[in-house]
């Protein structure tokens, strides 16, 4: 299970979030918040709103209805980049490395987010990929890395940018065992020695039942639960919209 901490500080929230692409509700009414220092999992069916609601989250799209809420500001109509440099990074369920540009320049190009010149960019670049376990692998042109390492690549470079905050979204999708407990090692490493807050969306249900503090869960486009995992475990809406009846706990 998650460690146990005391989650009493909102970092972001979520208020009344809709987002409506055409005649098509995407989100409706959805709200929650995600507490300083834990790791939330945002589970649900394919086409149920999770990266929707990361898009709006990181200023890709803006609400149709609702607020989102950094620290207490409002950030819903901000441009990613702007959401970015305020400490809220995001990778991407289809890994998105510059294919032809090696590991470390990928980072480094992440790292001028804060960096002030290339010397700073490249130091706390080789930090990030000594963190992620991608040092050796620094000089390999990106598109050359197995998926495992690429998708490692795509939270190195999340980490460069600084961030308070990060959003992962299925970082574990299409792996094999081995990547998948060096993957969940580095997510742990992430919140206990970099002392980032975490907002997860995963399909992968040992994954997320053992590293989230509390679950958040979406159904076409609505929130349907929020607990902790053996709540969610529990839960018969959850279990008939998404888990099923061998997940129950």
């Amino acid at each position: 299970m998650a460690e146990k901490g005391d989650f009493t500080m909102s970092i972001i929230e979520v208020k009344n979030i809709s987002k409506l692409f055409g005649g098509l509700a995407a989100l409706t009414d959805v709200s929650f918040e995600l507490k300083k220092g834990e790791i939330l999992g945002l589970i649900g069916p394919n086409g149920a709103g999770k990266t929707t609601m990361f898009n709006v989250i990181n200023g890709f799209y803006s609400p149709t209805q609702g607020d989102v809420f950094l620290k207490e500001r409002e950030i819903s109509n901000l441009k990613p980049h702007a959401i970015c440099k305020l400490g809220i990074a995001r990778t991407f369920q289809v890994v998105r490395p510059l294919q032809r540009m090696s590991v470390l320049d990928n980072v480094i190009a992440s790292a001028f987010v804060r960096s002030k010149n290339k010397a700073q960019a490249e130091v706390v670049s080789f930090e990030v990929l000594k963190f992620t376990g991608l040092y050796d692998d620094r000089n390999i042109i990106s598109k050359g890395l197995p998926l495992g390492k690429r998708k490692r690549l795509e939270i190195a470079r999340a980490l460069a940018t600084g961030p308070e905050i990060i959003l992962l979204d299925e970082s574990f999708a299409g792996l094999n065992p081995t990547e998948i407990n060096e993957q969940i090692e580095v997510v742990k490493k992430i919140r206990t020695e970099k002392r980032i807050t975490i907002l997860i969306i995963e399909h992968h249900m040992k994954v997320i039942m053992s590293i989230s503090d509390r679950i958040v869960v979406l159904n076409y486009g609505e929130k349907i639960a929020e607990g902790t995992p053996s709540e969610i475990g529990r839960n018969p809406s959850v279990i008939e919209a998404y888990l099923g009846e061998e997940h129950r706990a």
